[in-house]
């Protein structure tokens, strides 16, 4: 598994999780993982 694809999945998983803070960290995480994958 590569490491962006990694990110996408813990970004994904964080973005929906419930938890004051991680809404934002989950969505940052995608964004990176995204700009890594396809630079």
């Amino acid at each position: 598994m590569r490491t962006s694809t990694l990110g996408l999945a813990v970004g994904a998983f964080l973005f929906v999780l419930p938890i004051p803070g991680t809404f934002v960290t989950g969505a940052l995480l995608v964004v990176v993982a995204a700009v890594a994958r396809y630079r």
